[in-house]
C-alpha cells in the first residue's frame, strides 16, 4: 500500500526589511475642505523645520568625519537627525505629502505612538569608512533621478521662451491633488491612491536615510505600497510558514525589537542650542569664505596697487560714451575716510583699433554743458558680460575733448590710463576719440586701490573664528550631555 503526499506550496520569500521604517494609518474621517488651508496651518512647522534642517546639515558633516575616522555614527547625532526626518515626515503626512490625517503634527523629535505617521531608523553598529565618501553622491545617482520624478525637481520639461522653468512635475504631488479633489467631492480618500503615495514616500525616505549616511544598505528599487511595511519582511526563518520550519508545527513569532522611541536626552533647550550653534557655524563659514575671496582678489587682481575689474567691451556708435552721474558724499565723515577706504580710482581703456582715445572725469554739470546736444551713449549696466549702452541722438561736439579745461583728471592714447582721487560732488566719466570723430570702441576696466581691503579681510577672519568657536561649543556641549545620559 502506497501513500501519496502532496507537498505544501512554498510561499514566496518575503523581501528583507530595510533599516529605514516608514508606517502610517489613513484617518477614516478626513475633512473634505481642511486640506485647502493646511499650507497656512503648517507654516509654524515649516519655520521650525527650516532651522532644524540647518542643524541636520551641520551635524551630518560632523557624522561624516566621525564615520570616516571611527566607522561609527555618533548615537546622539543619529537620534537628532532621525528626529528631524521623523518630524518632517509627520508634517508631510499632514500636509501635501500625503494629506493622510487632520491631526496637527506634534512639535517634537521623538516618536509619538498614537500619531498616525511613524518613522524610525535602525542604528548601525558599524559603517564603512570608505563607502561614506561616495554613497551620498555617486552611488545614489540612480535613486536621485527616480526621487526627482517622485518628489519634484523635474522642472525643465516645460519652460518659457526665455528658457526659465515655470512648472515642476511631482508624481506624489499629482497623486495627492487627485486624492484631495476626490476627498472634496466624496468625503473619502481613495485607498489605492493612499497605498501608492505611501509607497512613493517610503522610497524617498529610504533614499534620504541612505544619503544621510544612516545605513550602508543600498535602498531597494522596490515600491512597497501600503501604510505598513510587509509583516513578512521580518518573519524569522523557522516560522511555521517557512519551508525550514520543522514538521510545519506552529511556533510563536520571533520577537521583534521595538524601534528606538526617539531622541533620548534631546530636550528643547539642547535642541535650540544645537540649532543656534549650527546657524553660527554656517555664518562663520560664510564670513570665512568672504574673507578668503577678498584675500584672493587682493592677491591676484592687483595691478600696480589697484584692484581691477575684468575688462568690458564698449562699442558705441555716437561721439562719446559717458557714465551715469556718480555722487560722492562724505559729509560728517573724517577727512581720511576716502583715502583710507577707497584710495585712488583707476580707469583704463584699450582701443579696439589704432585710434587714440580720451578718458576724462569732471563734474557732471561741466560734462553736461560740454555734451549738450551731442550724440552720446550712456553706460547703464553690465548684462551677460557685456556693457549695456543707452543711445542719445545728437550732433558732433564743437571741439575736441582734450582741448577742454574743466577735466579734473584725463588721459589719452590707444591704451589710456586715468588715475583720480575721489572728491565730494557729482562726477561723470567720459570716453571719446581724441579726434572727436564718431564711433567709440574700447575694452574698459575700472578699479581702486582699496587700502582698507586688508583690514576688512582680517576682521572677517576674526569674526569667522569667533562664530565658529561659539557655534562649535553650542553644538558640542548638548551632544556630549546627551551621550553621557545614554551610557
Amino acid at each position: 500500500m502506497t501513500t501519496s503526499t502532496t507537498a505544501s506550496p512554498v510561499p514566496p520569500a518575503a523581501p528583507p526589511s530595510y533599516p529605514v521604517h516608514v508606517d502610517a494609518d489613513l484617518d477614516p474621517g478626513l475633512s473634505r475642505g481642511l486640506w485647502i488651508v493646511k499650507w497656512f496651518l503648517a507654516i509654524p512647522h515649516y519655520v521650525v523645520l527650516a532651522f532644524l534642517w540647518v542643524a541636520f546639515a551641520v551635524l551630518s558633516v560632523v557624522a561624516f568625519f566621525a564615520i570616516l575616522f571611527t566607522g561609527r555614527y555618533p548615537r546622539p547625532i543619529f537620534d537628532f537627525n532621525v528626529g528631524v526626518m521623523r518630524w518632517s515626515w509627520r508634517v508631510s503626512y499632514y500636509s501635501y505629502g500625503v494629506l493622510g490625517t487632520d491631526r496637527y503634527p506634534p512639535f517634537t523629535l521623538a516618536e509619538v505612538p498614537d500619531y498616525p505617521a511613524h518613522l524610525s531608523v535602525d542604528h548601525p553598529e558599524h559603517l564603512s569608512r570608505g563607502l561614506v565618501l561616495v554613497k551620498w553622491w555617486l552611488l545614489a545617482i540612480p535613486h536621485y533621478l527616480i526621487v526627482a520624478l517622485f518628489a519634484g525637481g523635474v522642472a525643465y520639461g516645460v519652460s518659457g521662451a526665455d528658457d526659465e522653468s515655470w512648472i515642476s512635475i511631482s508624481l506624489i504631488g499629482v497623486l495627492v491633488l487627485v486624492a484631495a479633489v476626490v476627498l472634496l467631492f466624496t468625503g473619502r480618500y481613495p485607498q489605492q491612491v493612499f497605498d501608492l503615495v505611501l509607497g512613493l514616500n517610503r522610497w524617498v525616505l529610504r533614499v534620504a536615510g541612505y544619503v544621510a549616511l544612516m545605513t550602508d544598505e543600498y535602498p531597494p528599487f522596490r515600491l512597497d505600497m501600503g501604510g505598513h511595511e510587509s509583516a513578512t519582511a521580518s518573519r524569522r526563518p523557522d516560522s511555521p510558514d517557512s519551508p525550514d520550519s520543522p514538521d510545519g508545527l506552529d511556533s510563536p513569532p520571533a520577537p521583534v525589537a521595538a524601534p528606538h522611541a526617539g531622541p533620548r536626552g534631546w530636550t528643547t533647550g539642547r535642541i535650540v542650542s544645537v540649532v543656534a550653534g549650527s546657524v553660527l557655524v554656517l555664518a562663520g563659514l560664510g564670513l570665512a569664505g568672504a574673507g578668503g575671496t577678498l584675500a584672493l582678489v587682493g592677491a591676484t587682481d592687483r595691478d600696480d596697487g589697484f584692484v581691477m575689474s575684468p575688462a568690458i567691451g564698449m562699442d558705441g556708435g555716437a561721439w562719446a560714451i559717458t557714465s551715469e552721474d556718480a555722487r560722492i558724499t562724505t559729509e560728517g565723515a573724517p577727512d581720511w575716510v576716502p583715502d583710507r577706504v577707497l584710495g585712488d580710482v583707476r580707469v583704463t581703456a584699450e582701443s579696439d583699433s589704432a585710434t587714440p582715445l580720451f578718458i576724462g572725469v569732471a563734474r557732471s554739470a561741466d560734462v553736461s554743458a560740454y555734451l549738450d546736444g551731442v550724440g552720446r551713449d550712456v553706460f547703464r549696466e553690465i548684462r551677460d558680460g557685456k556693457a549695456v549702452l543707452e543711445e542719445t541722438s545728437g550732433r558732433a561736439p564743437r571741439s575736441a575733448p582734450q582741448d577742454q579745461t574743466f577735466w579734473v583728471a584725463s588721459a589719452t592714447g590707444t591704451g589710456a590710463t586715468l588715475d583720480w582721487e575721489p572728491q565730494d560732488g557729482s562726477w561723470t566719466f567720459v570716453l571719446m576719440r581724441t579726434d572727436g570723430a564718431r564711433g567709440v570702441s574700447a575694452d574698459v576696466a575700472t578699479g581702486a586701490q582699496l587700502p582698507v581691503l586688508d583690514a576688512v579681510v582680517a576682521v572677517l577672519f576674526v569674526l569667522a573664528g569667533l562664530l565658529l568657536l561659539a557655534g562649535a561649543l553650542l553644538i558640542a556641549v548638548p551632544v556630549r550631555t546627551v551621550a553621557r545620559r545614554e551610557r
